[in-house]
């Protein structure tokens, strides 16, 4: 049974968790057979958005350029792991109508544990007046009220977190069960080079 591709987009304050889930999630999916493209708020950053700065209309452009390439994988067939902070409800509820099966998932995290896990110190810069515009200091985040997956992810393991995702995936009959993962189609070495062969030919590589 063919299913639709569909974009997980992981949203979340600063050192949520966002990149370490989106890595064991990508990594579940393939081994379940599915093509896969993770992208990385920090490597879009660097290789798609280096013209945008921290502004809330730029961080709004940059999302909107990331669910542009997100919904192009999905109608190619590959699902798509996006990892991006994404601050306003403004800009997710858009997103949501942008891409066309959206799951949105939460990584919720108190910001006492957010600042231990950061390791580059930025929450302390932030804090001390060093960074402007930083999300969750001087800029704001706007929790999601509705996604599809919340999970805590100073209670739950990566494993438990992304066993949470793959569960509503499955419910929502976006993906099989486990069980049936030898049945999906593999993710062939000449699918990948079609896929990147085409986002370079759009300047996205």
């Amino acid at each position: 049974m063919t299913r639709p591709a569909f974009t997980v987009w992981i949203t979340g304050l600063p050192c949520s968790g966002k990149t370490t889930v989106g890595k064991s999630l990508t990594q579940v999916l393939q081994q379940r057979g599915l093509p896969v493209q993770r992208l990385d708020g920090d490597e879009v950053r660097r290789e798609l958005c280096s013209d945008l700065g921290f502004s809330r209309a730029d961080r709004h452009t940059n999302n909107l350029r990331v669910a542009y390439v997100a919904n192009l994988l999905n109608k190619w067939g590959v699902v798509s792991v996006v990892c991006q902070v994404t601050p306003y409800a403004e800009t997710r509820a858009q997103l949501r109508r942008k891409i066309t099966e959206f799951v949105e998932v939460f990584l919720d995290c108190p910001l006492e544990q957010l600042i231990n896990r950061d390791v580059k110190g930025h929450y302390k810069k932030a804090l001390a007046g060093e960074i402007k515009n930083f999300t969750g200091i001087n800029d704001p985040y706007e929790p999601p009220e509705d996604p599809e997956v919340a999970c805590n992810t100073d209670q739950l393991t990566v494993p438990q977190t992304v066993t949470k995702i793959t569960d509503y995936l499955e419910s929502a009959g976006l993906i099989g069960p486990a069980a049936d993962h030898d049945q999906e189609e593999p993710y062939t070495s000449e699918q990948e080079a079609v896929v990147k062969k085409r986002l370079s030919d759009l300047g996205y590589l």
